[in-house]
């Protein structure tokens, strides 16, 4: 686990390093921001309910004879597709399949942290992997679910979100 959460810090110091010396350079990469993140998932509606009745995210739209349902907070969109057959579906397993490990989402503080475990313990459905803690020596903290269909989000209070 300190492998894994060393090689996170690397990545997102990498990552802050290179916007800011893509900034320096006043260079733009021809690939900009992430548009929309798309699931597959087992059970349409629960996943939707997950994300509108549990977050406080909007339904942005549907189709139903794909079967989708779009959602967003605001400034994240997230497209859900429901898989052919549910029954049959083979969940991911983050060791095993190549995929999404994971979607991690920023929280605004560690009030809000605290208060969507709270919510996650008794939402019908999800997972609790791991409760708030620090990620790594801190004061990042976060915490990891599977939603109704087992999709693995990660909710993440950032340092600099942290008084």
């Amino acid at each position: 686990m300190k492998t894994i959460i060393g090689i996170l810090v690397a990545a997102t110091l990498f990552v802050t390093g290179s916007n800011v010396e893509a900034q320096n350079q006043k260079e733009e990469a021809v690939t900009l921001d992430l548009s929309h993140i798309g699931f597959a998932v087992r059970d349409l509606e629960k996943t939707a309910s997950f994300f509108i009745d549990t977050l406080g995210w909007r339904k942005a739209g549907e189709r139903p004879d794909y079967p989708a349902i779009f959602v967003s907070n605001g400034s994240m969109f997230v497209t859900l597709w429901r898989v052919e057959n549910p029954e049959t579906a083979v969940a991911f397993d983050r060791r095993k399949n190549v995929g999404l490990h994971h979607m991690a989402i920023t929280v605004r503080d560690l009030d809000a942290l605290n208060a969507l475990h709270e919510k996650f313990k008794q939402t019908d459905g999800v997972v609790v992997e791991f409760a708030p803690e620090f990620l790594g020596n801190g004061p990042t903290t976060h915490m990891m679910i599977r939603e109704p269909s087992g999709l693995r989000l990660e909710f993440i209070v950032p340092a600099n979100r942290i008084k």
